[in-house]
């Protein structure tokens, strides 16, 4: 059996608007094994996003527990929460978020210089994550002057920076051609079985499901289903 990597026991996330109290996750139980490659899906107003907020430690619930690897996370700080992330967790959004003002290299370095690990050691690391995500020519370009998949394949590079255990994808192609889109998800697929990267990704889109070995529904806050593939 593979160890438990992430789980939610019995998690709510509730919203105080105005007077009324909006529930964004109700009574989510969750189990996610190391090497796994999950999505979770569900149309807009499911509860996807705080979900995805809960599982990569960018927020702690209302009620219930979540544990990483064993550690219980539901009552940390926000400083010790990113303390947490910036060492277990890679992040890739459907935004990308690299720094404008940074090229392609420095915007893959940064997440390990906030680990205050050596300088010379993050540079070369970096440069070898652009070079297999196929950026090797374009380390010293900012995103101002990368295409959309160009720009992704970075955010990919950034994060690996700190060899994360987990990979957490927030609708990674949602910005891209079907064709770069496919590119992008073989990557991620590559990581997950020939690295074993526990991969979860969160999002809408049914044509990306055939990449996860397990699908995760939500509707209304609550897991309406999730099966193995």
């Amino acid at each position: 059996m593979k160890e438990t990597v992430i789980e939610l026991k019995d998690v709510w996330k509730t919203y105080q608007m105005g007077e009324v109290e909006v529930h964004a996750i109700r009574g989510v139980s969750l189990n996610i094994k190391k090497g796994e490659f999950v999505a979770i899906t569900g149309s807009s107003g499911s509860g996807k996003s705080t979900c995805m907020n809960l599982v990569g430690c960018l927020d702690v619930p209302s009620k219930g527990k979540i544990f990483l690897e064993d550690k219980d996370i539901s009552s940390l700080s926000r400083s010790n929460l990113a303390e947490i992330r910036g060492k277990k967790i890679g992040f890739i959004f459907q935004q990308f978020n690299l720094f404008p003002t940074l090229n392609a290299l420095e915007n893959v370095m940064l997440p390990a210089e906030f680990q205050d690990e050596n300088g010379n050691d993050i540079k070369k690391r970096a440069k070898e994550l652009l070079e297999m995500v196929g950026l090797g020519d374009r380390i010293h370009h900012r995103p101002t002057e990368l295409s959309g998949g160009q720009a992704q394949r970075v955010a990919i590079a950034r994060a690996l920076a700190n060899d994360p255990e987990i990979i957490l994808a927030d609708e990674p192609t949602g910005n891209l051609d079907s064709k770069t889109g496919e590119y992008i998800m073989n990557f991620l697929s590559k990581l997950n079985k020939e690295e074993g990267k526990t991969v979860i990704m969160v999002t809408h889109d049914l044509g990306l499901i055939k990449f996860a070995k397990r699908v995760i529904k939500l509707k209304d806050g609550q897991i309406m289903g999730g099966n193995k593939k």
